[in-house]
């Protein structure tokens, strides 16, 4: 692998790198931010930042007014954004919309595109994407799928409920994964603001960085027309993980930038924070937690590019996304918590950035496949090369 970046990466890293240092950094504290995540006239100023800045959604594809950025670009410019917990949704490459829009580029009809991915790309609308259930249904488990789809003449009829779906208040539209009557899983979009889709509560979380926080929908009677249906009947589980493999390591980009900016915040702190005569990182504690903060972000770093070159060949890449999505969610935790302890009383404050950031991450050890259900799919798959 070549990890030298080119000429024209380099600058587009420093161009995004500016635009979160002179645009987005001064807003985190606009009181326009909720506990339920930034509200739609915040993320519109921030999309028409970016949008000026000539950063909007620079993963979409050229045709659609993106960048086309290849795996490994979108590594260098997401960890960029991810600097600042609302860069992600400024550029329009936050959590659902962007692996929505990965799926809907490859899954979708041009009738479809232009409905619905096309105000996407634009920062128009937003989108949910609801897999999710409360038990007995689908968690880490997607074979435990409960919501159904019957086919009723030219429509299909979807009952179920969902929950812990990102972005589900203010959402335009969503893409549902649903039963089918022989136990096959498809992907159906519907608009959001149809009688038969109830955003019943949002919950209250840990982390406040989406936009549309975390929403529990009801699903009663949805009329589904059939050209509505996303993809082909049945292969709902297959779309997914064209969706899932890439959007668990586009995870690990925008919080590895924020991992970063805990790390940088603490660091700063122990430059200059005198103890016991001498500077704070001077002391072999805090220095080792510095050193090991290091490690942890170059490894994650490896981790991830190393998964994007692997993407960028052609290859599924669902096992290396895997073990990325384990090792960079548990090396980032550190991170944080380490910078948590450097930084003292100011750590479990609001006086600096870090106590945010250690709320937001913890649950990236969950989304999208908790570490311990990764680490199963991994040794499932190492056993059988070996047997």
């Amino acid at each position: 692998m070549d990890f030298s970046l080119s000429p024209k990466l380099l600058d587009l890293q420093q161009r995004v790198r500016r635009f979160i240092a002179d645009e987005i950094i001064p807003l985190e504290r606009d009181p326009r931010l909720t506990p339920h995540g930034i509200t739609e006239p915040l993320r519109e100023e921030l999309v028409g930042r970016a949008r000026a800045a000539g950063l909007l959604t620079p993963h979409a594809s050229a045709e659609l007014g993106g960048m086309g950025l290849t795996h490994v670009e979108k590594a260098v410019v997401f960890e960029e954004a991810g600097y600042s917990h609302l860069g992600p949704s400024a550029m329009n490459i936050h959590a659902p919309d962007e692996g929505n829009i990965h799926l809907m580029e490859v899954v979708a009809t041009h009738e479809q595109k232009q409905r619905w991915l096309k105000p996407l790309v634009e920062g128009r609308i937003r989108s949910c994407f609801s897999m999710t259930e409360p038990a007995p249904g689908a968690g880490a488990d997607p074979s435990m799928l409960r919501t159904t789809a019957v086919r009723d003449g030219d429509h299909y009829l979807i009952n179920g409920t969902k929950w812990f779906i990102t972005g589900a208040e203010g959402a335009s539209f969503t893409i549902i994964m649903a039963k089918m009557e022989d136990g096959s899983a498809t992907m159906f979009l519907a608009d959001m603001d149809q009688p038969g889709i109830r955003l019943e509560r949002l919950m209250d979380s840990l982390d406040s960085s989406f936009a549309g926080g975390h929403g529990v929908l009801h699903f009663e009677n949805l009329r589904v027309p059939a050209g509505d249906v996303l993809g082909e009947i049945g292969k709902g589980f297959r779309y997914a993980q064209i969706r899932l493999a890439p959007a668990r390591l586009t995870h690990c980009m925008r919080w590895l930038g924020q991992a970063r900016r805990a790390h940088d915040t603490a660091l700063a702190y122990a430059r200059k924070r005198e103890a016991f005569g001498k500077r704070l990182g001077d002391h072999q504690g805090v220095g080792f937690q510095l050193a090991d903060n290091e490690l942890d972000l170059q490894s994650s770093r490896l981790w991830i590019w190393h998964t994007a070159w692997v993407l960028d060949q052609g290859h599924k890449g669902n096992l290396e996304s895997s073990m990325s999505k384990v090792a960079v969610s548990e090396a980032v935790w550190r991170v944080v918590d380490r910078s948590v302890q450097i930084l003292g009383g100011q750590g479990v404050t609001d006086e600096t950035v870090v106590m945010r950031i250690f709320k937001d991450i913890r649950g990236f050890r969950i989304y999208d496949g908790p570490s311990e259900v990764h680490r199963h799919s991994i040794a499932r798959k190492i056993l059988g090369e070996r047997s």
